[in-house]
């Protein structure tokens, strides 16, 4: 009789499916994992037959100790969860997450050639449920990896929330003496279409190779290929498509650099990242319980989505168009509530509230006077024209200046501080 973890071949009403036999989830149904890495639930009253393929071979975990090399450098990997380090045990159906440098190693053993691994886990955790203080906690195991001799820092992250992250590092960590790279998984580990080990392998042998690199990116796919990767600015980036594995793109700005890890060779497009600082690494957290709304402008808004927000420190609306727009203007008898907008807009600013524009259209700079809609932001005494940061980015700004620099708070917001924001945007940078 089949078993959970066996391959089968399953003769199901006029077709056969083939695959590995997954744990019982439901008693009317079969589950089996096909060679695409999808799973796939066959009633049970439609199954005429099922074959053995092969058995379940329980495989030997990793047990040699890993050993140093004399000349390589250490890279350090951090693991928040997410299906990098992942495997699916058949047995059980859950998947078990490997996070020992053996485990690692003997998961990608390419990395045994690029660098001496240290590896665990810090928080098991999806990326959605991040908060300020685990960006605070993801800083201060960074720095202890970094005084612990570490030549760069790997952190695997979910990729949903993975450029809110990288901003947030980019921010915390200031005067880094070395990388520290964020790595994603759009693909879980188990499939043949996983982009789990290119991601790693290409963010260590980038840490390996650029010595004069200490700033905080990310390191995803270029493309649906699995010959190259993309080193990305932690401040200028933004995952532009739910699945694909080029999921990451480069926002307003091009990549830093482009990765072929099977040749070996790094591409650099450019060098406007932060070299290695000779002053000692600070931490500069979040306030963990700050208030920061981030909001988006749509058509038939009321005055009263704008008042929730009363009693926040600061607030990001991503508006429309050229100028972040937000529906301010009375025209006719059906916008007399725009009057009542742009009332709630200048009673939040009056009250402490920083509230700042961003535009939904993702690339582009602010200009808020273009417009008299812009004109009017201004007068309402919002802030961020001529800024080109993306809404992540802007949020997570305008938070940690909040947490460190509040009587500062709208004149750094309007500077580049972390390569944030660019002097010009060139038009090679959109789509890139």
């Amino acid at each position: 009789m089949a078993k959970a973890g066996d391959k089968v071949k399953i003769f199901y009403k006029k077709e056969v499916v083939e695959g590995v036999l997954m744990p019982e989830e439901d008693p009317k149904f079969v589950f089996v994992k096909l060679d695409s890495g999808y799973n796939i639930g066959l009633k049970k009253s439609f199954v005429k037959r099922t074959e053995m393929v092969k058995k379940k071979v329980k495989s030997k975990q990793a047990t040699k100790k890993v050993t140093t090399k004399r000349g390589l450098p250490t890279i350090s990997i951090l693991h928040t969860g997410g299906t990098i380090a992942s495997k699916v045990d058949y047995e059980t159906g859950a998947v078990i997450a490997r996070y020992s440098p053996e485990e690692i190693l003997s998961m990608f053993p390419e990395l045994k050639q690029i660098a001496n691994i240290k590896s665990r886990l810090v928080r098991n955790m999806w990326s959605e449920d991040m908060r300020f203080a685990h960006y605070n906690m993801l800083a201060k195991e960074v720095k202890k990896e970094i005084n612990g001799g570490s030549n760069g820092v790997i952190i695997t992250h979910g990729t949903d929330t993975l450029h809110y992250t990288s901003a947030a590092l980019s921010f915390a960590l200031e005067n880094l003496p070395v990388p520290v790279i964020l790595v994603g998984s759009q693909r879980s580990s188990d499939r043949g279409s996983s982009d789990a080990a290119v991601n790693l392998i290409s963010a260590a042998l980038f840490i390996s190779t650029r010595k004069d690199f200490a700033d905080v990116a990310v390191c995803m796919h270029e493309n649906t290929d699995d010959d190259t990767c993309i080193i990305l600015s932690g401040t200028k980036c933004r995952k532009m498509h739910s699945s694909r594995r080029d999921a990451f793109r480069a926002i307003n700005t091009t990549p830093w650099t482009i990765i072929n890890w099977k040749k070996r060779k790094i591409k650099i497009i450019s060098t406007d990242y932060n070299k290695p600082s000779k002053n000692k690494l600070k931490i500069l957290p979040f306030k963990e319980n700050l208030k920061v709304g981030l909001m988006k402008v749509h058509t038939q808004m009321y005055s009263e989505q704008f008042k929730f927000y009363k009693g926040y420190a600061g607030l990001i609306i991503e508006g429309t168009g050229i100028a972040g727009n937000i529906p301010v203007n009375e025209i006719d008898d059906f916008t007399k509530e725009n009057t009542k907008i742009a009332k709630a807009i200048q009673s939040l600013v009056k009250s402490g509230t920083v509230v700042a524009a961003a535009t939904q259209t993702i690339y582009g700079r602010i200009d808020m006077n273009v417009y008299t809609t812009g004109r009017k932001m201004q007068d309402l005494g919002i802030i961020g024209n001529y800024l080109d940061m993306i809404p992540e980015t802007a949020f997570i700004k305008l938070a940690w200046l909040l947490s460190n620099h509040k009587k500062k708070v709208k004149k750094l917001f309007m500077k580049n501080l972390r390569g944030e924001i660019s002097n010009r945007t060139e038009k090679e940078t959109y789509l890139v």
